[in-house]
């Protein structure tokens, strides 16, 4: 079985080099680096995402003069740097989200006013569709790209602990769970890619101004981020639906398909939801197999808010009794991160997902 490969058209829309590659898990080290890059900024900083919350903090602990709040930390820069321009791209459902965050809608009133600030929201897509790419570029030289946006209830610790006292909604100061996400960081020609990618998704949502391709020769690498990979290539793939004359766009799915064929020992998956048919159809047909991988899935115990659930565990439990049917070699496991409070401390543990 020979092992993945990466072909542009099929499994990524393009390969391109990194000189730096970093992955960074979970908002804490995110916001942070985050936070130093957008400092570094000379002429432009793209943020794409599902939702945005101008309310939320940074929690950045350097010590400098700029604002950690959102909203103001982006007024802030652009009124420190008359080169800067800010381009803001959120998913246009998010607007019901802003209707109830009362100085969100003003802090955004307030970046559309800014001469340099350009704030789009997307609606450039089929119905029950949504705009999902979590993307940040500094100067078309530094590119952040994973699942964890700039709002609410997204800023954790590595450690995720129980009750948290810094993990909190802005304003209501009301608490929320856990939450452990990935996002990655990099550097060198592949960027390049990355920004073609957000002025085309840009310019289909109708955003104004154009956005124009920089040249940037400044190392904008955080002091703050170690680099894990150096002169790495790197896959860019992307997931759309069909819309007017373009077809569907599947490349994640592709990529997906391919290193679960590929894969020789084991598979190891995290993931938000476990829903997907195609997917699943895949595992099944590797648990199949006398020597295929083993495979371990680490999921929610449960989808949150009120529509999820009822999209999402429905969908997770039927997938998980179709694995466990084809699992005739006892490969599979499904697995929930859990975290008890003790009198002792903190212990960590794995729930193991059962037959019931």
């Amino acid at each position: 079985m020979t092992g993945l490969i990466l072909t542009p058209g099929s499994n990524c829309m393009a390969v391109a080099n990194a000189e730096h590659f970093s992955v960074i898990v979970d908002a804490e080290d995110y916001f942070r680096h985050a936070r130093a890059a957008m400092l570094m900024a000379k002429r432009r900083i793209t943020l794409v995402g599902w939702d945005f919350d101008s309310r939320i903090d940074l929690h950045d602990t350097e010590d400098d003069p700029a604002p950690s709040e959102l909203g103001r930390f982006f007024l802030w820069l652009v009124d420190q740097n008359a080169d800067l321009e800010i381009f803001l791209l959120q998913w246009h459902f998010g607007l019901i989200n802003v209707a109830k965050r009362g100085t969100t809608l003003l802090r955004m009133l307030q970046w559309a006013r800014h001469p340099r600030i350009h704030l789009k929201f997307d609606g450039a897509h089929p119905p029950a569709a949504s705009h999902h790419q979590k993307i940040m570029l500094v100067d078309d030289a530094l590119a952040f790209v994973g699942g964890i946006d700039m709002t609410g209830d997204r800023w954790d610790t590595r450690e995720h602990r129980h009750k948290d006292p810094r993990r909190r909604r802005p304003v209501t100061r009301r608490r929320y769970k856990p939450w452990h996400d990935v996002t990655t960081a990099s550097s060198g020609p592949v960027v390049d890619t990355i920004a073609e990618l957000v002025r085309d998704r840009w310019t289909i949502a109708g955003g104004k101004p154009d956005m124009s391709p920089l040249k940037s020769n400044d190392s904008l690498w955080p002091d703050t981020l170690p680099v894990q990979f150096e002169k790495v290539a790197l896959g860019v793939a992307r997931s759309a639906p069909p819309l007017d004359d373009r077809p569907a766009v599947l490349e994640i799915e592709r990529l997906w398909l391919d290193q679960i064929a590929a894969a020789q020992r084991f598979l190891y998956i995290e993931s938000q939801y476990f829903a997907s048919r195609a997917i699943v159809s895949a595992l099944a047909k590797r648990l199949g197999e006398a020597g295929g991988p083993e495979i371990v899935v680490v999921n929610p115990e449960g989808a949150q808010g009120w529509l999820e659930p009822i999209a999402m565990d429905t969908a997770r439990a039927r997938l998980y009794a179709w694995l466990k049917r084809a699992d005739k070699h006892d490969r599979f496991r499904l697995f929930h991160p859990s975290r008890a409070a003790s009198l002792a401390g903190l212990q960590v543990g794995a729930n193991e997902h059962r037959d019931r």
